[in-house]
Parts: structure tokens; sequence; C-alpha cells
């Protein structure tokens, strides 16, 4: 190598110098070297760092010119992603994996994710044009200037991939188990357990997670534990459906221990609870991989594909399904104290928002949604604060329904739970009664029917009246107009 080339390969390879102790970390020092014959090589590497990204980088004039990708390589045109441009690497770092120490710079792992060669169509001081011809990536990219920064660059892809994407979903509104009995015959249906949490999508993309509930709330930012999920997908697009879940210390869901989190929005007030009050994401359907909507595939065939994401972590885990033996696992499921059931068609496609019955519920005890119309004062220990909460609900769902009568509930609370409902009905207060025919005690204090509380029961009347309830939390995942009566 000439000795004008070695001095500015040298000079190119100086802030990768002073980044790195090479005693400390595996990383190849920044050695001088010419590149090998033919077309000029790239390599995508995924790095679990503190924020996982993947590190993109171009063999070029002796030196890897290189660019931090936060959420992958687009795979669609019509997506522009955010590129770091970095500090040129060695070409020795084209082979590089490990895991850099923690204390170093970059610390964290290393793995290659792609690499090949490539052609240059463009290569100028604020944009390069190239063809990937990798393992997983082929097709024409685009880097580009994109900010007053040096260092702020956009990743392109000029043509369309090989294969038709379907697009990414948006607002998706789980599909719903329709309450019953257990049918005569369980041939042709998977069984799961009911768990006793909150219906959450997860939108998964590279380097990102977002957690909606069914009424469309975003609360990503109430379960931090769960975004590590994202890591595991690592650059795969994926749609989940399950339910955020709290087990109680025998292992059983416990709504009571969801209820510490459900309505957090603190950071610091989530982080403690986090820890004292974790949450496990139960996945149990895939609705999206990779660019396909598996929404029309049946029950049977998501299952599979979800499975072979082998999904589990600290906070997240795809339990399995039965097919068929639904009487035996209802009567294990009662032995164990859990809710009950949900019995879904194997050849079922997903239904988004749908009731439709090819997904049914089956339980244990008696419990559902209300919605809070009034409540009453407190007795003795009570006096002065709330004694029972006056429930209803919907004769239909939209507008133009009436608000029906379901009777009260004054168990179940804890003084935490009471000091917390005054606290959110007090701003709802009305002078008239709510409720059609105007039931419910005359000397209540009435509310905007707003709220839905969760509540267990021994028993519901023909009338729709409940029997031995008692209060289990309040439900944000749920508008309170959806709220009609199951049988």
């Amino acid at each position: 190598m000439a000795a004008k080339g070695r001095k500015l390969q040298a000079e190119k390879l100086g802030e990768y110098a002073r980044k790195r102790d090479f005693e400390a970390t595996p990383e190849p020092s920044a050695r001088q070297g010419a590149g090998q014959k033919g077309p000029p090589r790239f390599v995508v590497q995924e790095h679990s760092a503190r924020r996982l990204h993947w590190d993109l980088r171009l063999e070029r004039d002796g030196v890897a010119a290189s660019w931090a990708i936060p959420n992958g390589i687009p795979a669609d045109p019509s997506e522009n992603r955010k590129a770091v441009h970095t500090e040129d690497h060695p070409l020795e770092y084209l082979d590089f994996e490990g895991d850099i120490p923690a204390g170093e710079y970059g610390a964290g792992t290393m793995r290659i994710w792609d690499r090949g060669t490539y052609e240059c169509h463009k290569w100028e001081p604020g944009k390069v044009v190239f063809s990937f011809a990798g393992e997983r990536l082929s097709g024409r990219y685009a880097l580009f200037r994109a900010g007053d920064s040096a260092k702020d660059w956009m990743i392109h892809r000029v043509d369309p991939p090989a294969t038709q994407r379907d697009p990414f979903p948006e607002a998706v509104v789980p599909m719903l188990a329709r309450l019953a009995p257990l049918p005569a015959k369980d041939e042709g249906w998977g069984v799961e357990v009911k768990w006793d949490g909150v219906r959450a999508i997860a939108y998964c993309r590279p380097g990102r997670l977002q957690l909606q509930t069914r009424n469309l709330n975003d609360v990503t930012a109430q379960y931090p534990e769960v975004r590590r999920l994202s890591r595991q997908l690592g650059a795969r697009d994926a749609v989940l459906d399950g339910e955020l879940v709290a087990f109680d210390d025998e292992g059983r869901p416990s709504f009571a221990r969801l209820q510490q989190r459900i309505h957090q929005t603190s950071e610091s007030v989530v982080r403690r609870r986090m820890q004292s009050h974790p949450v496990t994401y139960v996945i149990f359907d895939l609705l999206y991989l990779d660019g396909r909507d598996l929404t029309g595939e049946p029950y049977r065939r998501r299952r599979q594909e979800l499975e072979a994401l082998a999904l589990d972590g600290l906070s997240w885990q795809t339990p399995g399904y039965a097919d068929g033996h639904a009487k035996e696992l209802l009567a294990a499921s009662a032995e164990q104290g859990l809710e009950g059931i949900v019995l879904k068609r194997l050849d079922s496609s997903y239904a988004p928002g749908k009731r439709n019955g090819t997904w049914l519920k089956v339980k244990n005890i008696g419990r559902q949604e209300f919605v809070i119309g009034g409540w009453q004062p407190g007795e003795g220990r009570r006096r002065g604060g709330l004694g029972s909460l006056l429930l209803g609900y919907f004769d239909r769902e939209g507008e133009g329904a009436e608000l029906r009568y379901a009777g009260k509930v004054g168990t179940g609370f804890s003084d935490r739970a009471l000091d917390e409902l005054i606290e959110r009905l007090r701003p709802l207060a009305r002078k008239s009664n709510p409720f059609a025919g105007r039931r419910g005690p005359r000397t209540a204090n009435f509310v905007e029917p707003q709220l839905v509380a969760e509540i267990e029961f021994r028993e519901l009347t023909a009338e729709g009246q409940v029997r031995h309830g008692s209060f289990k939390g309040l439900r944000e995942d749920k508008p309170a107009r959806e709220v009609v009566l199951e049988r």
C-alpha cells in the first residue's frame, strides 16, 4: 500500500482507536490492511447494547464505513429509517462477533445478522447508492444525509421487494370469545387457560414494541418489562395477541394484583411496581409476521408459526394449548382456582373485534364487567367513605342504549381500592339517576356511567341482578358503552 494511502487509512481509523481499550475489548485493533480482491464486502451486525440496533458496514478505501441503524434495514420503499453515521472501522470488523464488556464503548453482544458483497452505484459526501448481495439482504438502497449534523443520515430502499409485502397492521381490535357452556363435542377445538388479565396487542418492529389494549389505548409505558420482547424478535416484524397477567405467589393469574399496575402512569411508580408486582405478557396468537398478514390463516397454522418463534423470556411466555379434552381441562382449571378455559376452532380465521362463536369462553365462576352508575356511603368502619357500588350494563352496544340496573356490590375492596375509587368517582358526580326506569337506591350518589368494574358473583338472576358479588378491580381496556350482559 502506498505511503499516502496508509496515512489516510490511519487517519480514518484514529477515532475508532481512541474510543477503545484493546486490552479490555475483543474487538480487532485498528490495523491497516488492503481489502480482498473482488466485489466490496458488507456486513450487518445485530448489536444488543443499551438499545438494540443494527450496524451496517461497507468496505470502502481500506476501511469499513459504518452506520448504526436503530430500527433495522427497511424492506419496503415506503419507509425511510434513521441511520447514524459512526466512525470508520477496520476491515477485520467485517468478520467480528463477540461480547464487548460492560464499561467499554459499545458494551453488549455483537452478532453477524447478514453479510455478503455489494455493488456501489454512487458514493458522494452526502449520498451512497448501492445494491446488497447477501444471504438475507438484496435490492437497491440509498444512504443520504438528512440533518444538520454529519451523523444524521437516513436509509431507504429504492426498488420494490422481490415479494409483495402486506402492510403492517395498525389499530387492531382483538377478536373476542363468546360466553358458552362446553360444546357437546370438542373435536377440532383448541383449549387454553382463560387468563385473568388485560388483553393487549403487541406491535413489534425491529428495536420497537408498542402495546395497545382492546380499546386502542397505548399502555407501552405502563409495562416496560415487556419491551425487551423486541430483542428476542430481533429484526422481525410481528403483531402478537395476548394478555398482560400478574401472577400471585402460587403462580395463579391475579386480577387484583394486576390492579397495582393498570392505573399507574408515573415513571417512578411504574419502575417500583415493576419490581413488586411484575407482569407477564402471555402470548396466544400471531396476526402478522415479516410482511405476511396471517389473520386469514386457520388458528392451528397461526399457532404453529407462533410456537416456532419460541417467545419465552422473563416477562413474556407462549403457553401451549390442548387439542380437545375440554372437560378435563375445565375441571383441572377449577381445581386450581382458575376462572375457566377458552376454546378456539382450530380451522377459524382471526376476526378483529368480532365475537362470532368460533372462540368460546367457559367459566368456573360467574364473572364479568359492569358499569358503575353510582355508589352508597359506608357504615361502621367505612362511615364517610364508600360502602358499595351500584352496577349496571347497557341493553345493547352503541348510541341510544339504556343502562340497566344490576344490583350493588359491597365486598372485595382493599383500603387502597376504596380510596382510589372515591378519587375516580367524585369528578363524575351527577344529580340525576343514570339507570333506565330510575332503578337503584334513591339515596345513592349517582355518577356518569363511564367506569367499568370487574365483578365476581355466585349468581346472576333471570332479571340480570348480581347476587353475592365481589369487586375485583377497575378495567381500563373496555369502553363502558360496550358492556352488555353476558349469558
